[in-house]
């Protein structure tokens, strides 16, 4: 594949297209997708990794924090997007309590994923403690993306959404990165650390990573895309607004409604004789 982004191969991005990226030093875009049409899109912009992340916990079923949703709630959005889309990877988030008790748990859920939705990849959240995890699951043949730094699911142990990784953490948190890329990693999210954190994993890992609110020095870049078109009321610092979709929204509805209370709509041009 001559490019990762925006590439015109036919066929899937794979784990292997995702290493030669890091080789030849090309940086590429993640996204978040829960459905078909929006999952299409995306696919067609050329974005090649799709993660149906356990942020549907918030975007799509309106809870407050990612640890309500359960995998019975993500394998059908998984699979949305996976029918959605053409030629994107599609990962899919192992939610809170799917995978932490054990390597058999998280095989066991990972399989789900991967025969009823379809997905290429799994992501879970956390560094040594499941490494047994990790190893479990490569070893059966499933590809696993990390993430380490902020991670929502430990959002109490962690005492809120803060940065992580400063001073005598940011040793471990590599030691972290270091350890599952010997697991058997294929990339690693590394989320709301210190810009100069990111870049020494970076440099010091073979495998790609992944910011979000982690500087410009990684791979590859993820923002959940209800953030990024404008649809969160207040994103976090690290969410650029690429457009207001809010807005769009507000005033197409508006306008249909107006037209329907004043009889405007339906006009003869949107019925049948």
């Amino acid at each position: 594949m001559s490019s990762l982004y925006g590439g015109t191969s036919q066929r899937r991005v794979t784990v292997r297209d995702l290493a030669a990226a890091k080789e030849s030093g090309e940086k590429w875009p993640m996204v978040t997708a829960y459905d078909a049409m929006t999952a299409r899109v995306f696919d067609e912009a050329g974005v090649p990794v799709l993660l149906v992340g356990d942020s549907a916990a918030m975007v799509v079923y309106g809870y407050d924090s990612t640890l309500p949703v359960t995998v019975d709630d993500l394998l059908p959005l998984t699979a949305a997007v996976v029918r959605g889309s053409r030629r994107a990877l599609v990962v899919a988030d192992l939610p809170f309590g799917s995978y932490q008790s054990s390597p058999a748990q998280a095989l066991e859920s990972a399989a789900r994923f991967m025969k009823e939705a379809g997905a290429h990849a799994i992501k879970l959240e956390g560094g040594r403690r499941v490494l047994p995890q990790v190893e479990a699951l490569v070893s059966a043949g499933v590809p696993v993306m990390a993430h380490l730094g902020l991670t929502p699911q430990s959002v109490n142990a962690l005492g809120g959404y803060r940065v992580q990784g400063r001073g005598q953490s940011g040793d471990e948190l590599m030691a972290d990165a270091k350890d599952l890329e010997r697991a058997g990693a294929f990339a690693v999210v590394l989320e709301c650390v210190p810009t100069d954190l990111a870049a020494r994993v970076t440099t010091s890992l073979s495998i790609p990573t992944i910011g979000i609110g982690a500087g410009a020095s990684t791979d590859a870049q993820v923002l959940v895309w209800q953030d990024m078109m404008g649809l969160t009321p207040q994103p976090a610092r690290f969410v650029k607004q690429y457009a207001d979709l809010s807005a769009v929204l507000d005033s197409a509805v508006r306008a249909f409604a107006a037209d329907v209370a004043s009889g405007v709509f339906p006009g003869p041009e949107h019925t049948y004789s």
